[in-house]
């Protein structure tokens, strides 16, 4: 079989030895959402297919330099179009259809994406941003300008993907054939309970594809092996098991708050009723890990990955043990692409095991950055920052036991440093989302003069809640659980929080709070309260 360096090549080869197996499978209530009778998609089909949509963009002159927004939706034609424009050297700009004019404005002018390709039902949000706009099935306007040279294999550009921008600004990572490769070598290199079967497998997921996740991890893992993705238009908790088996899902993959939305479900005689292996994602509450296990019969693979590393450094519980409920993320010495790793302190100094510090990884070899992204587009200063002394910093904290396995802490910029303690934001977010009149939580620093900074609970109650109450009634639910240093000072309430398009939220559109909290009319000031759980000195 001739080698393949990019994704577009890799269909090519499967479409030869899969031919008649589905590639794309849609549950009918998606595919009558959409107003069509298909629900699969074989690999032949959709090589076909991508051929044709390859050829059209071909004559209209789009080649290597030029980069095309797609706005398609969770739907088999983003990957159509994908891998048409990735033969020809054609970088996609996936944009989230729940963006706004002003971040789409952002996107394609920041990427510098010279055609926009969207569903009928979705046009109008990509036209007005200065470049072209075509729905798809619509004709391919002419290149505004001429391709450049083809790349070296492997080298191409093959999508821009932009970050969640939890902090800031999205920074727009360039990502290599090479990273998305990575993908699936990563996955078809895994061991059981993963241990994929070549033409079997059928990897469900409800994440959008214009995340990194749906494109990387569960596409490329499928492609590589041979097997199918299921698509679902978006999490429907109600319909996931009845989902996965109607269209004969063997694994799936999640984000940590499809568990425990699944476990509130009322139990029923078919929660094992279904042929799913595993799940494999990230952010699982500790306490829904063993739970979901027993009683729906499926292991929850906790993993850990960033647009930025990929596949090359794609990190998974999968082997035992897999300290279930600890937040493990597993070994690096996992198979797959090779990956080096240190986990340091903010000297840039090795810490023992047992210590928290950054995790930093890279590629190894004689290059280390080969196969994770190739940089933040217009930003070589944030680039080479987060490559210092040779090292992607990933700005997660972790610790390592003494038999090698990391536990995922928190985001080095989510560690609270409140005289002279680490708090990790991530643990007392736990704790307050499982009070049973908190609908959601997020902990941030908050400026305190005299201890640098304090613990900030920004929480939505349920409704009905009485506000100053639940403030004091949280100061208690967390003293039980918590170091004293560690439960909040301050809890301000919301009714809402500002949230990505993952649900990661936004923290950045907090930080009005962080200056002075009091200022806010819904806050309450605990310190005093906390500050009289401190134990005495024993003399």
């Amino acid at each position: 079989m001739t080698p393949a360096f990019s994704p577009s090549q890799l269909l090519t080869a499967q479409a030869a030895r899969f031919a008649d197996r589905p590639l794309f499978i849609v549950p009918q209530s998606v595919a009558a959402m959409w107003g069509t009778d298909q629900t699969e998609w074989t690999y032949a089909e959709v090589e076909g297919k991508v051929q044709a949509l390859r050829a059209a963009y071909a004559a209209a002159g789009y080649g290597p330099g030029h980069r095309v927004a797609l706005l398609l939706e969770n739907r088999p034609a983003h990957f159509f179009h994908w891998l048409a424009l990735n033969g020809l050297g054609v970088a996609i700009v996936p944009i989230n259809p729940d963006a706004t004019h002003e971040e789409i404005a952002y996107l394609t002018g920041h990427s510098g994406a010279v055609l926009a390709v969207a569903t009928a039902s979705r046009l109008a949000q990509m036209q007005g941003h200065g470049l072209p706009a075509i729905a798809d099935g619509d004709p391919v306007p002419a290149a505004p300008t001429p391709a450049g040279a083809a790349a070296a294999p492997g080298d191409g550009e093959c999508a821009l993907i932009y970050t969640s921008g939890t902090t800031g600004k999205p920074k727009g990572c360039i990502l290599s054939d090479l990273y998305f490769m990575n993908w699936g070598t990563w996955y078809v290199a895994q061991p059981s309970p993963i241990a994929l079967r070549e033409g079997i497998e059928r990897l469900m997921t409800p994440l959008p594809s214009f995340h990194i996740n749906a494109m990387g991890n569960s596409f490329m893992g499928m492609l590589a092996c041979g097997g199918a993705q299921v698509i679902v238009d978006r999490f429907h908790p109600r319909s996931w098991w009845d989902n996965a088996r109607e269209t004969g899902a063997t694994c799936f993959h999640f984000l940590g708050v499809m568990p425990a939305i699944l476990l509130a479900i009322p139990p029923s005689d078919r929660d094992r009723d279904h042929g799913l292996r595993y799940g494999m994602g990230g952010g699982v509450h500790p306490d829904h890990h063993a739970v979901f296990e027993a009683r729906f019969g499926v292991p929850l693979l906790e993993g850990w990955a960033m647009t930025e590393t990929g596949g090359a450094c794609l990190l998974s519980a999968v082997t035992e043990p897999r300290h279930v409920g600890e937040r493990c993320i597993g070994r690096p010495d996992r198979p797959g692409p090779g990956m080096d790793y240190r986990v340091i302190d903010d000297q840039g100094l090795d810490v023992s095991p047992g210590t928290p510090g950054e995790l930093v990884v890279r590629a190894q070899g004689s290059d280390p950055r080969r196969g994770l992204f190739s940089g933040y587009l217009n930003d070589p200063v944030a680039t080479e920052t987060a490559w210092k002394d040779g090292w992607f910093h990933t700005g997660d904290i972790v610790r390592q036991d003494a038999d090698g396995a990391l536990y995922f802490m928190d985001r080095k910029k989510n560690v609270i440093r409140r005289s002279g303690e680490n708090i990790a934001a991530l643990e007392v977010e736990g704790v307050i989302n499982a009070h049973p009149l908190v609908a959601q939580c997020a902990v941030v620093a908050a400026d305190e003069p005299l201890r640098g900074e304090e613990v900030m609970a920004v929480v939505v109650p349920k409704p009905g809640a009485d506000e100053p109450a639940l403030a004091r009634a949280l100061l208690d639910h967390a003293a039980e659980r918590l170091a004293y240093f560690k439960v909040p000072g301050f809890v301000v309430f919301r009714d809402s929080l500002p949230v990505t398009s993952t649900q990661k939220v936004r923290k950045a559109d907090l930080g009005g709070l962080t200056d002075n909290p009091m200022a806010d009319p819904r806050a309450h000031d605990l310190r005093a309260e906390k500050q009289a759980l401190r134990r005495p000195a024993i003399h």
